[in-house]
């Protein structure tokens, strides 16, 4: 375990003590040093193996940095349609001079859309966009908004009726039922959220009233209704995931059209290292969604490469973290790491199981970034286990949910925020700091968490 252990607190320390000379801070050499140091400790020393990992490591990713680069044009088209302008004028009028009452409504957008959605990064990339001028109006740091976002797309994406997380953990807990498990989350989740957007609205918006000047005469009805076509491409994109996602789903009926349009592509790209992230189902629905928005007049106008260039020089920012977390992601794995904490928790007795076992998926989260990972490989013999000892079987996949959702944005791989700094910054023109982010959603997180926890140890 110490070769865990180790690499893990090498990262923390570079990332927190701040007055190590030259690299204290650095989210970029803490990722570096923990990969490192993993490989090092398990007897890697070919150069070659370094880079085996890295690319294995890139490949893990490769999903993410497809939807961070085509989500980039996606919201540089939206903003040239003027759909965010739309969005934007309707919140305001419809929540007037309530700079806390434009945040909630901000959130609650982001938490439904993730409930019909049913995935928080397509809901940060899409819907998120929209909600960043607004939060800025308000007052919000960059780090703020970008740490809502990422709290309102991951807490949607659990909420019912769409939640991946839940399904997941129904089918991987032995005897639980799938709907009662979502019956439950009906009330859970809505009370985290609750919770969760009441602290930040009070902690972090402290304007006492809009400024006159951005608050529209015209209704929101008015407004929507005026504006309509802009958002023609979001709704698109709405209508893809809901078929995608939708109740038939689980009875074996595939309405996803998007898969049937672009399954020569998924064919073609199968199996080849990194390019085959843009097989994901969510990169090709972002993808289908620009073609759509090309055949919008102040699109072409402004042209396809200035769009291109604009969003490569957004996505910049960000994809230099995300190869440095390439290469501790692919470190953990060849070094085996991830077996490691696995068997780990299989060590543990009967008293501590709840809590050694949360602690896993905590780590798991912390390093992969990942809530279906979490699930798969430590869920899948924790939640066993747990009904082995006399739980009840729904109450352990509902509180294993809500750990895996709150484990996969833990530091330092929180594959969401390092997608959204990249927006944020791009669409407000100012630096957004990745590791301050994190650490400003962390709290938010922490609470589904604990909240997970709790579910299993008090029932």
């Amino acid at each position: 375990m110490y070769k865990v252990i180790i690499p893990i607190a090498i990262l923390l320390i570079i990332v927190l003590v701040k007055k190590i000379p030259k690299i204290g801070g650095s989210i970029h050499v803490a990722l570096l040093a923990a990969g490192a140091a993993a490989l090092l400790l398990n007897g890697m020393y070919n150069p070659m193996q370094w880079l085996m990992a890295w690319v294995d490591g890139l490949d893990r990713l490769s999903w993410v940095i497809w939807i961070a680069i085509f989500g980039m044009i996606y919201a540089e088209c939206q903003g040239s349609i003027g759909s965010m302008e739309v969005v934007l004028n309707a919140s305001r009028s419809a929540f007037g001079r309530s700079p806390k009452g434009l945040y909630a409504a901000s959130m609650i957008a982001m938490i439904v859309f993730g409930a019909l959605l049913g995935e928080g990064l397509s809901v940060a990339t899409v819907v998120g966009v929209l909600i960043i001028a607004p939060l800025s109006d308000i007052g919000l740091e960059p780090e703020h908004i970008s740490a809502s976002i990422v709290l309102g797309a991951l807490l949607g994406s659990l909420c019912p009726p769409m939640s991946n997380g839940i399904v997941l953990s129904a089918a991987l807990v032995p005897g639980a039922v799938y709907d009662n498990v979502l019956k439950y989350s009906f009330l859970t989740v809505p009370f985290c959220c609750a919770v969760i957007i009441i602290f930040y609205a009070y902690k972090y918006v402290k304007v006492k009233q809009l400024p006159e000047e951005l608050i529209p005469t015209e209704s929101a009805g008015s407004i929507m209704k005026r504006g309509w076509v802009s958002l023609v491409p979001m709704m698109l994109l709405l209508l893809i995931m809901i078929l995608r996602f939708g109740p038939w789903a689980s009875k074996g009926v595939d309405l996803d059209i998007v898969k049937v349009i672009w399954s020569p592509l998924i064919t073609a790209v199968k199996g080849i290292p990194f390019i085959s992230g843009l097989s994901n189902l969510i990169v090709l629905s972002l993808v289908t969604c620009i073609i759509i928005s090309l055949l919008y007049k102040p699109v072409r106008e402004r042209g396809l490469g200035d769009i291109m260039m604009k969003s490569w020089k957004n996505f910049l920012p960000c994809v230099s973290v995300q190869a440095c977390c390439a290469l501790m992601l692919g470190a953990f794995y060849a070094a085996g790491l991830i077996d490691v904490i696995s068997e780990w928790a299989l060590t543990l007795n009967a008293t501590i199981l709840k809590i050694g076992g949360s602690l896993a998926m905590g780590f798991m989260g912390m390093i992969t970034g990942s809530q279906s990972t979490v699930q798969n490989t430590i869920l899948s013999f924790f939640g066993p286990a747990l009904v082995a000892t006399g739980m009840e079987p729904d109450i352990v996949a509902l509180g294993g949910s809500h750990l895996a959702m709150a484990s996969q944005a833990f530091p330092p791989t929180d594959l969401a925020t390092i997608v959204v700094v990249g927006l944020v910054a791009g669409a407000l023109n100012k630096k957004c700091d990745y590791l301050k982010s994190m650490f400003i959603s962390l709290p938010g997180f922490l609470f589904l968490y604990l909240f997970g926890l709790g579910i299993l140890l008090v029932f």
